[in-house]
């Protein structure tokens, strides 16, 4: 048998590899269907007729384990569903996704650059403020200010921050554009000279 079955390994393998792999779209998991498969193989080869080809009857036993993967995987998830309290628990994971940090590390790169143009007292209160999430006591407190100059302090840094985040996005839709029409420009010189 040990022989036989390194030639159904050697001339099939692939094939049922591939076949698992498109089923269950995992590689570790179609790999572990694989080994199930072998191991059907081994235990009812001796029942194999011959009636069918070899590589179908190869692939009807791997076609069995991968119904039966997802019909447990349909039974632990039921089994999941109906446990789980969907009205009073909350199932969003807290980390934010790959596109939203991208979006988020942009806007605390405009943020430091805007900063740059708030005086030093602006500066200090809003990253005391809105980078540290001091409340305004607290942020009187360490900078020596009154909660009123915070207040203030902090209305005219935001108000820079404002003007300056809104003159580096024009300038980045101007760049947009401006890169666009060379485009345009590069494609229809392309094609004119076809």
């Amino acid at each position: 048998m040990e022989e036989t079955f390194q030639v159904l390994y050697k001339t099939y393998h692939q094939d049922l590899y591939q076949f698992l792999f498109y089923m269950v779209k995992d590689k570790s998991q179609a790999e572990d269907l694989l080994q199930e498969v072998y191991i059907r193989v081994l235990n009812s080869y001796h029942t194999f007729e011959g009636r069918s080809s070899e590589k179908t009857w190869l692939l009807s036993i791997a076609r069995h384990v991968a119904i039966d993967w997802f019909r447990k995987q349909q039974t632990i998830r039921q089994r999941v569903l109906g446990t789980f309290d969907w009205d009073t628990q909350d199932v969003r994971d807290q980390q934010l996704l790959p596109d939203e940090l991208a979006v988020q590390h942009e806007n605390v790169r405009e943020i430091y650059a805007a900063l740059d143009q708030c005086t030093i007292d602006q500066r200090a209160v809003i990253i005391l403020r809105f980078i540290q999430g001091y409340s305004i006591q607290e942020t009187a407190n360490a900078l020596r200010f009154s909660e009123s100059k915070v207040k203030t302090t902090q209305h005219r840094g935001l108000k820079v921050l404002r003007k300056h985040m809104e003159l580096l996005r024009e300038e980045l839709m101007d760049d947009e554009v401006r890169l666009e029409r060379r485009t345009d420009k590069g494609v229809v010189k392309s094609t004119a000279s076809s």
